[in-house]
């Protein structure tokens, strides 16, 4: 009698737990968030993923991939002498992250938080990656997955891509597709490697994760497009190459211990920074129109309404930003 109580409660447990594990769909959902940044000239929004780690004090440090174009509005550059030589500082305001909350088929509210920008590698001359920190500790718990296995998905494989299509609007929108071409390289427009996808995007989707379907684990980020199903991503073995070369494959590896405080505030935000520059080059003004930027940009307006009542919708299209 004892063996049969036992087993019902074991198999009641086991099914509990069953119940409890998130679906794909929602793990997806709550790693996802809308990055906006709201630069001096314009707003953007664009998509990001969460990845947590804890700090020695067992809070949850919540860490936010994003594409650089995403956030170079909130970028300057400034001059010091140091030891009697001319140093250029990087610095960046901060961008928001914007998680929405939904309860019972209704979307109930947003949460927005500054984010610190850690890490910054330009779209022209480097990986178009950014690396965040969220100021708040302990705002969200789950993490993304990063597909580290060095085994390229195959062609056809089934993708899932999250991202704010159309900015806030459209916050977490999920979409489906396929791996279509590995190795894309357009020398016009960048000397690294891009994979390409199938999965609907929009503007919006900049920054968001694409994910293999079998397994939820992301592979890489979406940040441009040539229409709705053709589109390019930075794949997630060059977000390696880019964090192995700079000492961050804690960013992505939760196997790797995560550095102090005193560590991270160390870190150089931007590697040999340079001042932004308007291209001439006809070819790579030609490849920028036909693989354009997946960002919503606003207007900004001063007419002293609030920040957030400051962007209106508008007419749908790609804009590459600069």
């Amino acid at each position: 009698m004892k063996n049969v109580l036992f087993s019902l409660i074991a198999a009641f447990s086991l099914s509990a737990i069953a119940q409890e594990k998130p679906t794909t769909a929602d793990h997806l959902q709550n790693v996802s968030v809308t990055i906006r940044s709201e630069g001096q000239w314009s707003n953007g929004e664009g998509s990001g993923v969460i990845f947590t780690r804890k700090d020695a004090k067992g809070n949850q440090v919540n860490f936010v991939w994003t594409a650089a174009h995403v956030i170079d509005n909130l970028r300057s550059t400034r001059e010091v002498l140091v030891n009697g030589s001319k140093k250029t500082i990087v610095e960046f305001k901060d961008p928001m992250i914007v998680k929405e909350i939904r309860q019972n088929g209704r979307t109930v509210g947003r949460l927005q938080m500054d984010a610190e920008v850690l890490k910054y590698s330009d779209a022209d001359d480097g990986h178009d990656l950014a690396l965040l920190r969220v100021r708040k500790l302990n705002f969200v718990k789950d993490t993304v997955t990063f597909h580290l296995e060095g085994e390229i998905p195959k062609l056809g494989t089934d993708l899932l891509h999250v991202g704010s299509l159309l900015g806030q609007m459209g916050a977490n929108s999920m979409t489906d597709g396929i791996y279509s071409q590995h190795g894309r390289l357009i020398k016009s427009l960048n000397k690294h490697v891009f994979d390409q996808t199938t999965v609907t995007a929009f503007p919006g989707s900049s920054g968001g994760g694409v994910y293999l379907k079998s397994n939820a684990k992301y592979i890489g980020m979406l940040v441009r497009g040539a229409g709705e199903g053709f589109n390019l991503i930075v794949p997630v073995r060059r977000m390696q190459e880019y964090c192995e070369k700079h000492k961050i494959m804690w960013a992505l590896d939760p196997k790797l211990p995560m550095p102090s405080e005193d560590d991270l505030k160390k870190l150089p935000i931007e590697h040999e920074p340079k001042e932004k520059e308007n291209s001439d080059d006809a070819e790579k003004e030609t490849a920028k129109k036909n693989f354009p930027f997946m960002i919503r940009i606003y207007p900004k307006y001063d007419d002293g309404r609030p920040d957030f009542l400051k962007i209106g919708p508008q007419p749908f299209k790609t804009m590459e930003k600069h």
